[in-house]
């Protein structure tokens, strides 16, 4: 029998259509699969783009609110408009921020602006919880941590966005991303939302010009053995180790200024260059007599020796001490309440009356003070008390014929922290000493 043998053409017939059957089946799969990738690579795009411009339009509008969440002295929460300039509330600037951006050349559409709290370290209400009260939105008298538990703090803005309604023939369902070849595979447009919380808190980072003296106050001098902020309680420089120093307000330098280059900075226009929270800024330790002598001047020409000085000052960290360098962790807006340049002169320099003085903690003024006492030390021991002015060991600053205990001091500057609101300024990042940040930055 012949080893070889041949197949009928009709079995050879059968296995071509069977082979070009799997080809078309194979090459519509392919095809198939290529359109998948297609429709995934372009309308994938597609949203990606979409997403980010709805996301643009959400931190626009978060940002917005939350720019404008208080009144312009930071007194209560802006929920009606407080000014001609300013004549929306923080819901309607972030609406209307939100609402001038474009997603896939169309409107965006707001879907809800919230006013609410934001805790960065809550264990039982982290992130943002809504609320809509109108209450005060800083407690003076608490700490950074105090206020991220109190949900009360209104302190952010959520804005939540999605595409609009489109224009022009054949538009996808309402609300979705347009499709291009999804629409093939049965995807008819795609759902795409975004949201952002803008969160406003206390001034870290400065602007120039943000703070007024080179005068850097430590923040150990600005709070109470707890910690939090005490705004009803004054001391004076230089008193301990730990009240404050002069600045020249630089960045990345260190050690003792020259003096006409701090003398240059008093009674000018503040701080030249932004300063950042979280770095060190150069201080010195002890006594500067041209820039002291300087302040002086200028303080004598403000007030008269007879009306409170605010200013705006930068606030350090002082564990270690003050000078060479010292961390910037915020400002703190405070009443120069007195300067005492010659300590055997407290007999015709202590003060006979003082205009304005601040209010308490409750909001309440206790009114002019005045004592025409002819006796220095007498008319020094009661403004020391009714300002409520004290050393590091808590007792009244007043005079003691130990110069070492004594409260009037030779060449040194007695201050009141500001109990009152104030115009926000600089950035969000510092601890609470009384203001606000004007610049809000996005937390989520």
């Amino acid at each position: 029998m012949n080893k070889y043998h041949l197949i009928p053409a009709e079995r050879r017939h059968r296995s071509s259509c069977r082979q070009e059957g799997a080809s078309i089946v194979l090459f519509t799969l392919a095809l198939f699969m290529l359109l998948a990738f297609t429709a995934l690579s372009v309308d994938g795009g597609n949203i990606y783009v979409a997403r980010n411009e709805l996301q643009n339009a959400a931190d626009a509008g978060a940002l917005a609110g939350a720019r404008f969440l208080y009144t312009e002295d930071g007194s209560e929460v802006n929920y009606r408009g407080y000014s001609e300039d300013i004549p929306l509330s923080a819901k309607q600037i972030a609406e209307k921020a939100a609402e001038k951006n474009y997603s896939q050349n169309t409107e965006i559409e707001v879907i809800s602006v919230e006013r609410g709290h934001w805790s960065f370290w809550s264990k039982d209400n982290p992130g943002f919880k809504e609320n809509d009260d109108y209450l005060y939105p800083v407690n003076l008298d608490a700490s950074v941590e105090d206020l991220d538990e109190n949900q009360n703090f209104i302190n952010a803005v959520r804005v939540k966005v999605r595409v609009g309604e489109y224009e022009g023939d054949n538009p996808p369902p309402a609300n979705k991303v347009r499709s291009f070849f999804g629409h093939v595979l049965g995807f008819n447009g795609y759902p795409a939302e975004a949201s952002a919380v803008a969160y406003i808190g206390f001034a870290g980072s400065l602007r120039p010009e943000d703070v007024d003296q080179p005068i850097a106050m430590c923040r150990q001098a600005l709070v109470n053995p707890d910690g939090d902020y005490s705004c009803d309680v004054g001391r004076f420089i230089p008193e301990g180790d730990q009240t404050g120093g002069w600045t020249n307000f630089e960045h990345g330098d260190s050690g003792a200024s020259s003096a006409s280059e701090l003398k240059a900075l008093i009674c000018g226009d503040g701080n030249p260059d932004e300063l950042h929270f979280g770095e060190d800024i150069a201080t010195n330790n002890g006594q500067v007599q041209a820039a002291f002598q300087a302040l002086y001047e200028c303080w004598e020409e403000e007030t008269d020796k007879e009306r409170l000085w605010n200013l705006t000052l930068p606030v350090v960290d002082c564990t270690s001490g003050i000078s060479p360098s010292n961390t910037l962790v915020g400002a703190v807006n405070l009443n120069i309440a007195w300067i005492v340049d010659q300590a055997n002169k407290i007999d015709d320099d202590a003060p006979w009356r003082m205009e304005e003085p601040p209010e308490d903690s409750d909001g309440v003024s206790p009114g002019t003070w005045s004592n025409s006492d002819p006796d220095g030390v007498t008319r020094w021991d009661d403004f020391v008390t009714a300002m409520n002015i004290r050393d590091s060991d808590g007792d009244l600053a007043k005079w003691s014929s130990d110069s070492q205990e004594s409260g009037w001091r030779q060449k040194s500057i007695y201050f009141l922290p500001s109990c009152s609101y104030h115009e926000p300024k600089g950035q969000t990042g510092g601890e609470n000493f009384g203001i606000l940040a004007e610049i809000p930055v996005l937390v989520d």
